[in-house]
C-alpha cells in the first residue's frame, strides 16, 4: 500500500553545501538518505515530497557543519497482509516471472503459479500451462494476494508471499497459490 508518512530527523549540513537555502539543501540531504531505503518499518521510501527544517541549528566542536531538526514527509510503499496488489511480468526466467508490484519487482516462483505442470520458454517470453494451455507472457497483468511480508532490517530485499490470479479473462479467474521474493534483480539472481 502506497502511503505518506511524517518524519523527524537531524540532519547534518557541511560548510560546503550552504551555499542555496537551507531547505533545499536539507530536503537534498534527506533524498540522498531516505529515498531507495527499504525499512522495515516503513517500507519501500520512494520519495522525500517536502521537508520543514529549523532555521536554528547547533554546531559540534571541531565540526564545522550545522545540524537542524527537520519535519518532512514521505511516499512509501508497504505491502499489507491480505492486500490484493496488481503486476505486470517484466521478465520470464527457468524458474519464474519477474512481476514489477509497486516500486520493485517480485519473483512468481513456477510450482507457485498453479496446480498445473508448467513450461517456461525463455527465449519466447512465455510460460504455459500444459493442460489448460493458459499462459503468462511479457506484458501480462496479474493479481496477487499478500499472505506474508518480511523486509529485513539493513537488508536489500525483502519477501512477500501471495496467491496468484493468473488468468487474464475476469469472469474465469481460478485462484492458484503463490510466493514472491521482493528486492533488486540482481541480489534475487545470485541467490
Amino acid at each position: 500500500m502506497f502511503a505518506i508518512v511524517h518524519l523527524d530527523d537531524v540532519v547534518r549540513i557541511p560548510p560546503n553545501r550552504m551555499k542555496s537555502s537551507l531547505n533545499v539543501t536539507a530536503t537534498e540531504i534527506l533524498k540522498e538518505k531516505y529515498e531507495s531505503m527499504i525499512s522495515p518499518e516503513l517500507g519501500y521510501v520512494i520519495m522525500i515530497i517536502d521537508a520543514k527544517t529549523n532555521s536554528v541549528g547547533k554546531l559540534v566542536a571541531g565540526d564545522g557543519a550545522t545540524y537542524h531538526k527537520v519535519s518532512f514527509r514521505a511516499l512509501t510503499f508497504y505491502p499489507k497482509l491480505q492486500e490484493i496488489v496488481e503486476g505486470e511480468i517484466v521478465e520470464i526466467t527457468d524458474f519464474g516471472a519477474f512481476v514489477r508490484i509497486g516500486p520493485t519487482d517480485a519473483l512468481l516462483h513456477l510450482s507457485q503459479i498453479t496446480d498445473d505442470y508448467l513450461k517456461s520458454d525463455v527465449k519466447q517470453g512465455v510460460i504455459v500451462a500444459n493442460q489448460s494451455a493458459r499462459s503468462l507472457k511479457i506484458g501480462s497483468k496479474i493479481r496477487a494476494r499478500v499472505t506474508a511480508v518480511s523486509l529485513g532490517k539493513g537488508t536489500a530485499m525483502g519477501k512477500i508471499g501471495s496467491k496468484a490470479d493468473t488468468s487474464p479473462q475476469p469472469s474465469k479467474r481460478k485462484e492458484g497459490s503463490g510466493y514472491c521474493l521482493i528486492g533488486k534483480r540482481s541480489s534475487l539472481q545470485e541467490m
